[in-house]
């Protein structure tokens, strides 16, 4: 069997690349090992994190309405089983309309665990009915989309299922009693979030002095301190996790560190220590496809690899193992195929972390400015200053610009508080188009929301915002 284009891999940036191909009048081919199309993000990531974020969303807000605004309820009664199947409907819905938006664009679907025999051949290996004869898959060009695994280290790796990756979090056996996170990334303080509210009592573990290592500390912080009271305290920071061991009905953790130190027993652990590329065991080594030490496949701004016929795109590709960044570099590689003198090479990538508050950030970061000598100036708005915040009650967030001196043009933007992730959209558009400032603050933004703290930020920039009284600092 032959095709024009192979799409290895059935994520965002698999099937984005798929059916831009196939709208372009490409034959394409899809070949993905799972039963269903949609990849790590909408099977076990993205998607069913953010459903059950959103329950816990909604009884977040009802104890806050219980707490402050004198309104009262009874305490929730969690059916998990319905929690559960919920989940799953979002997930099959959204499925099943890739299933058939691949149908009606005429994209050959191929549900086989694939490998390279060379640079121009795939072997297709398992016993669905849509493998060809003879399992082999020629093609002109391949978009490798293999996306990324959980890492399980193997000192956490025991083999027992009460030690549990994201994807073993997600599907949601049981609301265990006691459930330790080791790892103070987003992931693992995304689902942290989920079980806390669902009733477990939620411990976390990051061996760094700072949760989200990366993120500016003053976005951070109003995270920490939401987190430290829904956690009752029991974030540890600095700390190592000597070993965990399954003693049947529990697992028994050993902590090295000033925060904890002894050992301590959980229902569940969660390890949340980040997540590899799937580039091992799929025959590269049978091309000239360059593979770097971390896993990661190497390819240039076209995403074309060593091999001018094979792109890589998504997590396989690089950081930052994003969704949205895969379905651009999808784009970008169907139109280098087809011809057009495309590259990927986009100031701005959003960044969100799904917690209570979000935290969203895009283009330059402070942490990255600093470490890079970068001159800037930060102007940061808080949103005890915002009307919407003090109506919703959430007056902890904040929005902040850097900007460069000079031309006032905008580097970055990060922001804390709920919605920051539906608000970094603005953010993005503004870097990417190389804003300056005094185009914020002259674009007229409704009132009262939250969005106006994204001109309000820029206001303080020029020492003008209203509801807050910050001059702007002479030089």
């Amino acid at each position: 069997m032959h095709t024009q284009l192979a799409v290895l891999g059935g994520g965002p940036g698999g099937y984005a690349a798929a059916f831009l191909a196939a709208d372009e009048g490409l034959e394409v081919t899809l070949i993905e090992a799972e039963p269903r199309l949609g990849g790590t993000c909408l099977l076990r990531g993205c998607i069913p994190s953010k459903a059950l974020l959103h329950v816990a969303k909604v009884i977040d807000e009802v104890e806050e309405l219980t707490a402050g605004w004198g309104v009262e309820y009874s305490a929730p009664t969690i059916d998990i089983d319905k929690v559960r199947a919920r989940k799953e409907k979002v997930i099959s819905t959204l499925s099943g309309g890739l299933q058939q938006l691949a149908k009606r664009r005429k994209v050959n679907i191929i549900h086989a665990r694939a490998s390279f025999e060379n640079s121009t051949t795939l072997r297709l290996e398992g016993d669905h009915a849509s493998i060809p004869e003879g399992g082999t898959l020629t093609f002109d060009n391949l978009i490798l989309a293999s996306g990324s695994t959980p890492a399980m280290p193997p000192a956490f790796d025991i083999g027992s299922p009460r030690v549990m990756d994201s994807t073993g979090a997600l599907e949601l056996a049981d609301i265990p009693k006691s459930l330790l996170v080791i790892g103070g990334g987003y992931i693992g303080l995304e689902m942290g979030t989920v079980y806390a509210h669902l009733g477990t009592k939620v411990s976390v573990v990051e061996l760094t002095g700072n949760l989200l290592p990366g993120a500016d500390r003053d976005l951070v912080k109003p995270l920490q301190k939401r987190l430290q009271k829904l956690f009752e305290d029991r974030i540890f920071l600095e700390t190592k996790v000597g070993s965990v061991a399954d003693c049947g009905d529990a697992i028994e953790v050993t902590f090295e560190g000033p925060a904890k130190y002894g050992v301590e027993r959980y229902s569940r652990v969660l390890v949340s220590v980040g997540r590899r590329p799937n580039s091992r065991d799929i025959g590269l080594e049978k091309t000239n496809v360059v593979v770097t030490k971390s896993g990661f496949v190497e390819c240039d701004k076209q995403q074309r690899t060593a091999e001018p016929n094979i792109f890589a795109i998504g997590d396989v590709a690089g950081e930052p193992m994003l969704a949205h960044k895969a379905t651009h570099e999808a784009k970008v590689a169907v139109e280098v195929i087809l011809g057009k003198p495309a590259e990927f090479d986009k100031v701005a990538i959003p960044a969100v972390v799904f917690t209570d508050p979000e935290i969203a950030w895009a283009g330059l970061t402070e942490e990255q400015a600093k470490r890079e000598g970068r001159e800037y100036e930060a102007a940061i708005y808080p949103w005890a200053a915002s009307g919407r915040a003090q109506a919703l009650g959430r007056t902890e967030g904040l929005t902040k610009w850097l900007i460069e001196p000079e031309t006032e043009r905008v580097l970055g933007c990060g922001m804390v508080g709920p919605g920051a992730g539906e608000l970094i959209g603005e953010a993005v558009l503004a870097i990417e188009m190389g804003c300056e400032v005094h185009d914020l603050t002259e674009s007229v933004h409704p009132h009262p929301t939250l969005s106006e703290t994204l001109m309000n930020a820029g206001e303080v920039f020029f020492g003008t915002a209203t509801e807050i009284y910050k001059p702007k600092r002479t030089k």
